[in-house]
């Protein structure tokens, strides 16, 4: 009933930049938080950063990433983005939109995209 999908990802040189782009779709009332995550070969998923949709946008970003990544939302169009500046090889890893809230049904949801890849070489 929701559907991420993602875009964005691909293979850039350390200290480079990329920029995903995330959109949510279907029975959508309203959003309560969008986010990204990532997961890398043999380790578990884990939070890259995330966004309120309310008004202010309240943000939250893994220690690793602070200072070199934003996320920043588009509420209109339900869009989530993450800019990634000053990549690291140790950033590789499939990375996944993630967004929460409510449908028209009333009912909750979590959703996931089906991931983008990142691969930053040295």
């Amino acid at each position: 009933q929701v559907q991420l999908v993602e875009s964005g990802g691909g293979l850039v040189q350390a200290g480079g930049s990329l920029r995903l782009s995330c959109t949510a779709s279907g029975s959508i009332l309203s959003i309560g938080s969008m986010g990204w995550y990532r997961q890398a070969p043999g380790k578990q998923r884990e939070l890259v950063a995330a966004i309120t949709i309310a008004s202010g946008g309240s943000t939250n970003y893994a220690d690793s990433v602070k200072g070199r990544f934003t996320i920043s939302r588009d509420n209109a169009k339900n869009m989530v983005y993450l800019q990634m500046n000053s990549l690291k090889p140790e950033d590789t890893a499939v990375y996944y939109c993630n967004a929460v809230g409510r449908l028209w049904s009333g009912r909750e949801f979590g959703s996931w995209g089906q991931g983008t890849q990142v691969t930053v070489s040295s």
